[in-house]
């Protein structure tokens, strides 16, 4: 892997979102290659046209309401280059990358982590200061 660099959501990339706030015991989808699922209290998100849930703590931790359902990314992300293809074990559960792709983590030290095709994240991603 290449060094972990730490990097910015930028402004412009906010998400749509609505929490799954319903008696329900959860959701289950596939996506990423594999089987993925959303608890009670996960949130929707909508990113540019990629639906997709997210753990509801993890969510909470990282993310601020710009105004209702419209949110943005505001904690930074530690991410590097995927050198060879793999799996990566989300909160969610297993996402498949290729080599190229970046593998990114809500935390410095390298948990709560997902990937993300290169050129999407170069889309949405600065680095930080």
């Amino acid at each position: 892997m290449t060094a972990r660099q730490k990097y910015q959501k930028k402004a412009s990339q906010f998400v749509t979102a609505v929490r799954l706030a319903l008696d329900t015991k959860g959701l289950v989808y596939r996506k990423w290659g594999a089987t993925q699922r959303a608890k009670r209290g996960d949130w929707l998100v909508d990113n540019a046209g990629e639906v997709y849930t997210v753990d509801s703590r993890s969510f909470s931790r990282t993310y601020r309401q710009l105004r209702p359902g419209v949110y943005l990314k505001l904690t930074p992300v530690w991410a590097e280059v995927a050198e060879r293809a793999g799996r990566i074990r989300t909160r969610e559960g297993w996402s498949s990358y290729r080599k190229g792709d970046y593998l990114v983590y809500n935390q410095r030290r390298g948990t709560d982590g997902y990937c993300i095709r290169a050129g999407k994240f170069k889309t949405m991603y600065q680095r930080a200061n």
